[in-house]
């Protein structure tokens, strides 16, 4: 029979459960109210104050002995009975069950005298000369996942809370100047960059792409890693170019301080035709040198699916280019307006003559 089940029940177990389903519990509970996961909800933050302290006493054989024996509120005082009229445990200062600092006087033995007991502060609470009172929360859950660190993965369970998913387990909190422990600040949440590769016609036209993507979420229940499918709607609008970003928050995995931002990169692939430079498209016309000198006649597609003529009665030079304008691509923040199309002329000459091409050349020349 134990004196009061108050700690019992804030983590949801009966007095006769084991070290192993005291962890567990805490462990369930611990995932469901941390404020990492809980921004949206400030009362998540005190139960998981409560959860943490109730698990610093039970989790301790000696505190949670004199806890069974004699209850919260004679375990804060430090072992002595309470003054007429004092306030239970609601009242006394700190967080979650209280806090009251003080040493432990003595223990009530068989002949109503007392005997001097001590509990070691080494990582519990403390603070005092010989004293007990609550670690902080984030403390107590740091130095759990720290334990737990032997053959099951936490951090990746926890999804990084109370610590940065290292092997060692390294602290999210840090020494104070006061020798005491802050908690550094919740990291940023990372963002995910992929390329997204595109034809030049995707990017002249727009177009709506589908994109089914897997993330990394938690069950709500149990706290286990799982894979889900999301599929993302992406608008690729008229005219962008090669590394535009198209954002979308909080669609990655879940990580420890949010959900991660994932961000596509356009990226342009390689076109048979066209070379692209900004708003304008380049492409070539490859001669011989009989043609250059003579003339030639190309029909040449555009990037909407049209074709021109191009005809010239040369003689044409190598790099010799003509503009044609509003024939590239849309200017994505005016999409009724074009760049130009840019046709360049190559010249391919010869790689040897025989003597009397040679003659003759002088003599045309």
């Amino acid at each position: 029979m134990v004196a009061e089940t108050k700690l019992y029940n804030s983590l949801e177990i009966s007095p006769s459960a084991t070290q192993e389903e005291i962890k567990k519990a805490y462990r369930k509970a611990a995932l469901k109210y941390h404020p990492d996961k809980n921004k949206d909800k400030p009362d998540a933050g005190e139960k998981f104050k409560e959860v943490s302290q109730a698990y610093e006493i039970l989790s301790d054989p000696e505190k949670r002995k004199v806890y069974d024996q004699y209850g919260l509120d004679f375990l804060l005082r430090g072992g002595t009975e309470a003054p007429p009229g004092a306030d239970g445990p609601s009242g006394m200062p700190g967080a979650g069950f209280g806090g009251m600092p003080g040493g432990f006087g003595g223990m009530p033995s068989m002949g109503g005298k007392t005997r001097p007991f001590h509990f070691p502060t080494d990582g519990g609470g403390g603070g005092f000369s010989g004293g007990f009172s609550f670690s902080n929360a984030h403390s107590i859950f740091d130095d759990f996942i720290k334990q737990q660190g032997g053959g099951e993965d936490l951090f990746a369970q926890f999804g990084g809370l109370g610590g940065n998913g290292g092997g060692g387990g390294r602290s999210r909190y840090r020494e104070s100047g006061g020798g005491g422990r802050r908690r550094a600040p919740t990291p940023e949440v990372t963002i995910v960059e992929k390329p997204l590769p595109l034809s030049l016609e995707e990017l002249f036209t727009g177009k709506q792409k589908k994109m089914r993507i897997k993330r990394k979420t938690y069950e709500e229940t149990s706290g286990k890693r799982k894979m889900e499918d999301k599929l993302l709607d992406i608008e690729i609008k008229p005219g962008y170019k090669a590394g535009t970003k198209i954002k979308f928050k909080g669609v990655g995995d879940q990580e420890e301080g949010g959900t991660q931002d994932l961000h596509f990169i356009i990226k342009e692939t390689e076109h048979p035709v066209f070379k692209r430079e900004d708003d304008n498209l380049r492409t070539y016309v490859e001669l011989d040198l009989k043609e250059a000198l003579t003339g030639w006649t190309r029909t040449l597609p555009t990037i909407d699916g049209k074709q021109f003529t191009l005809t010239k009665a040369g003689p044409t030079g190598p790099g010799f280019t003509e503009i044609y304008p509003d024939r590239g691509m849309p200017k994505s923040k005016k999409p009724s307006e074009r760049g130009d199309m840019i046709v360049e002329v190559k010249v391919k000459f010869p790689t040897s003559l025989t003597l009397a091409q040679k003659s003759q050349l002088k003599d045309i020349l």
